[in-house]
């Protein structure tokens, strides 16, 4: 496994986006632990979680207890494992996504999360989305608050913009480590708030990373699209006698050292081979073809 930086850690450059073993289509609980042991047994040392990763209208919390579970039950160290959650979005049983920044919604919910973790300081938290209702300087004030009453030792922003992210620093100064935006070969919105990120020293996390390679956890089972537009991953995953999801992985890990992808998994054998991302190296000719002729950051 190699690393990157994550604000003061040094983190696995492949992370576990574990949401796929608490939402519809999970598994049961004996093989979602084994995904998540699999995960560390690769070398993993950052689980990504959040309070909203449950089955529509139940109750908040389950991802985080299946993470705590799996570090409890680990027969390993864990003590380099950094657990990053996310407070302020909900699933009533509609099964949509619903926001909420308050900040006393925030600061509740970071206290909850960190009783489930079964941790003192929850080791990164993270606004999941800004809510349109709530100033954006008020909902990042309750991650200043909660930093500074030491109930969690690092902040992150999740789907933001270049300017939001600016804010998030401006009010937390070096305790903002990171950015959680949808980032894929399908996915490349982002692309300004990638650079910004490589500029100001911040992780970028991407979520749903293996978008236009594999459908997201929400879209039901994985499947590969090796043809059309993304068909030059399968192309370069033949060449190599690795699977395309790896490639894509790889593919992101070259586009700036800022970026950690942080891929989902419901299989122990789906986590072992996006954690061999970390040491597949494309060259620059395959890379070009990755991008589609776009230039790349980093």
């Amino acid at each position: 496994m190699r690393y990157r930086t994550l604000g003061p850690h040094r983190v696995s450059a492949i992370g576990l986006g574990v949401m796929p073993l608490s939402i519809e289509g999970r598994p049961d609980e004996q093989r979602a632990l084994a995904t998540v042991h699999a995960a560390l047994d690769s070398g993993v040392t950052l689980l990504d979680t959040a309070d909203s990763y449950h089955l529509p209208g139940a109750g908040p919390g389950h991802n985080e207890h299946l993470v705590a579970r799996a570090l409890a039950t680990y027969g390993g160290d864990t003590d380099g494992v950094l657990v990053a959650t996310k407070g302020g979005r909900g699933r009533p049983s509609d099964g949509s996504w619903t926001v909420n920044g308050h900040p006393r919604h925030l600061k509740a919910a970071a206290e909850a999360s960190l009783r489930r973790l079964r941790v003192e300081a929850i080791g990164l938290h993270q606004l999941h989305k800004p809510d349109p209702a709530v100033p954006f300087e008020e909902s990042v004030g309750a991650l200043r608050e909660l930093l500074d009453e030491g109930k969690i030792r690092l902040a992150g922003v999740s789907n933001t913009d270049a300017d939001q992210i600016r804010t998030a620093r401006r009010i937390l100064g070096d305790r903002l480590v990171s950015v959680q935006n949808q980032y894929s070969p399908a996915v490349r919105d982002s692309e300004a708030e990638l650079r910004l990120c490589s500029e100001l020293g911040l992780a970028f996390l991407p979520w749903s990373p293996l978008g236009g390679i594999s459908r997201s956890s929400l879209d039901g089972p994985s499947r590969t699209e090796g043809e059309g537009r993304f068909g030059a991953f399968r192309a370069v995953a033949d060449a190599h006698g690795v699977s395309p999801q790896q490639v894509c992985l790889a593919w992101l890990l070259a586009r700036s050292p800022a970026v950690i992808p942080i891929p989902g998994a419901s299989r122990p054998e789906s986590i072992r081979d996006s954690a061999a991302a970390a040491e597949l190296v494309l060259d620059a000719e395959e890379l070009a073809r990755l991008d589609g002729g776009e230039e790349r950051e980093g």
